[in-house]
């Protein structure tokens, strides 16, 4: 919000009107040109730029992937966040054989979905496959043109998708990473955590050749035909799925990769976290293997 004018100041329609335009494009009005182009032409396009101000190309849909597995607690929350950014998004969620209630609440919601769940498609796995069996059929069943992952715990906001969308609408890149690690501006991590994190990254770097800040993030924005072209090829089941899409992208030949910072709340244990010491040993033989 602007600063509430001056009395009798004579820019105050101007400063009126600009806080009116900001406050509709923060509030899921991106997609429209028209008032882009106005906010163009009154901050510049580097002011603009800078801001995440841009326009949403007609007809374009982000695929947000979100695999779950006992999370009936958070996930209605996620979802709500989700659809708040005002993107136009379809939420591709696959279910990894909860047993907590998450898969009747699925049920419902597709139920429902020609209704107030029209944008959801639910994926519903018999058995458990893992995190990376999850994004496979996740991905097998997405149709937008970008498409993102999304835990269904709240230790991500999906208010910073905007800015991860960015580059790629702008031609700049074809697959962005949200580092939890890179200009950090929130919640302490625990050390080990963010050392194991750090060790798995320069390694992982070492063999892909990219020079990443946060390897294991959740937040991995990627153009559909990349994916398109490495899931068939996917084979870990558990979070190794991180590295392995990780090399498998940085192979192909031209692919750009963008890096923005993003907000993060890591949960405990006791909170329901599920990586562990075992996933951070496997990441490292992921690492050798691919």
């Amino acid at each position: 919000m602007l600063a509430d004018p001056m009395p009798d100041d004579p820019l105050a329609p101007a400063r009126a009107t600009l806080g009116e335009l900001l406050e509709g494009h923060l509030a899921g009005h991106s997609h429209d040109p028209a008032r882009v182009e106005l906010l163009g032409r009154i901050l510049g396009s580097d002011v603009c730029r800078k801001l995440g101000i841009y326009a949403i190309p007609a007809g374009f849909k982000l695929s947000v992937v979100i695999p779950v597995y006992n999370e009936v607690r958070t996930l209605t929350k996620v979802v709500e966040r989700v659809r708040h950014t005002g993107l136009p998004l379809e939420i591709v969620i696959v279910d990894d054989g909860s047993t907590d209630g998450t898969r009747e609440l699925l049920a419902r919601w597709a139920d429902e979905r020609k209704s107030d769940n029209a944008d959801l498609i639910v994926v519903l796995h018999e058995r458990n496959q893992g995190k990376g069996g999850a994004l496979r059929t996740g991905f097998a069943r997405c149709t937008g043109d970008v498409i993102i992952v999304q835990d269904a715990d709240l230790e991500y906001d999906p208010q910073d998708f905007r800015a991860l969308l960015q580059p790629i609408v702008e031609d700049r890149a074809d697959v962005v990473y949200g580092s939890r690690f890179s200009h950090v501006d929130g919640q302490v991590h625990h050390f080990w955590h963010r050392w194991g994190n750090q060790l798995i990254t320069r390694l992982s770097n070492w063999k892909s050749g990219r020079a990443l800040t946060d390897v294991e993030t959740c937040y991995k924005m990627i153009r559909r035909e990349l994916i398109q072209q490495v899931a068939p090829v996917l084979r870990e089941r558990g979070f190794g799925i991180e590295l392995e899409l990780t090399f498998k992208l940085a192979r192909i030949p031209g692919v750009r990769f963008y890096e923005r910072p993003i907000s993060y709340h890591g949960r405990t244990y006791r909170e329901g976290k599920k990586i562990g010491v075992k996933d951070g040993l496997w990441a490292l033989w992921c690492i050798l293997w691919y």
